[in-house]
């Protein structure tokens, strides 16, 4: 994503005179960064990531700056005619990949979300937690530059949802932008760029509390070139880096994406090496 996303003075609402579900939205999403959505039930969450994700049209107001999206939405279909791997392959070639690569990338999300002894299983077979995962991975395939996710999470085993909040790292490392909602109020902490909370039709930005924090961090000390710095998208993933002396850096990020962090420093060229990982202790 080149461009800011941007809803300027969006409202919505169902039939001509039905109440507005959203009113007066001003929101911008720049490249690389992590926006989570709170707010009640049937505040409005869905109705703005479906604007968001281009599902929906404004009855007033204008977004711009569409980027390449992908959703994965409260409720996936499950009966449609096709098997897990063939709905993946479809859906690859619609967002512009070769069929080959599509493949490709449908049998590597089927495995990191464990799903890959279900590639031939017919879509209406699965369970609601398979196809969740053929859910997520269809918004995975072509690496978009927005992805939209509405309670993703539901319904994944535990390893399923720690590879979600890995993919998610990924994106935003890469440049991509990420807005979510989650009833979980753990999930992603410490990591969003943004929380925005949905209430009385209208969209607000919290303020977080000075020296508080919404959950656990971790302190990744590495060694590396002394010239050239630390890789661009370490940068992006960490919260903070300190530089010790040439070519040294404590890198403080949260805990749910140390693991992309770990994976970007290691496979830099040359890699970095890692000196200590620990958790981060005391106030911040």
């Amino acid at each position: 994503m080149r461009r800011e996303l941007r809803l300027d003075g969006v409202g919505r609402r169902y039939g001509l005179r039905g109440p507005w579900v959203l009113r007066g939205v001003d929101l911008g999403v720049t490249p690389g960064t992590l926006v989570r959505v709170e707010g009640a039930n049937g505040t409005g969450k869905s109705t703005l990531l479906r604007l968001l994700a281009g599902i929906d049209t404004p009855t007033e107001g204008r977004v711009t700056g569409r980027p390449r999206t992908a959703y994965v939405p409260e409720r996936f279909p499950p009966a449609l005619p096709f098997t897990a791997a063939a709905y993946l392959v479809h859906l690859g070639t619609v967002h512009g990949l070769s069929r080959r690569a599509a493949a490709r990338a449908a049998g590597q999300w089927l495995e990191r979300l464990g799903a890959a002894g279900h590639a031939a299983t017919p879509l209406a077979q699965l369970s609601k937690g398979s196809s969740q995962k053929v859910a997520v991975a269809q918004a995975l395939l072509a690496e978009p530059e927005l992805l939209v996710l509405d309670e993703a999470w539901t319904g994944l085993d535990a390893d399923a949802r720690a590879e979600l909040e890995r993919a998610v790292a990924e994106r935003t490392a890469s440049g991509g932008a990420v807005v979510y909602v989650d009833h979980d109020p753990s999930r992603l902490a410490d990591a969003p760029d943004a929380t925005y909370t949905v209430r009385d039709g209208g969209l607000h930005r919290r303020t977080e509390v000075a020296g508080v924090s919404a959950g656990p961090r971790v302190v990744v000390r590495v060694q590396g070139p002394p010239v050239g710095g630390l890789p661009a998208d370490a940068v992006r993933i960490a919260a903070s880096a300190e530089e010790s002396r040439p070519g040294c850096y404590a890198l403080t990020v949260p805990a749910s994406h140390s693991d992309v962090l770990l994976r970007t420093l290691l496979t830099a060229r040359p890699p970095w090496h890692v000196v200590s990982v620990h958790a981060q202790e005391g106030p911040r």
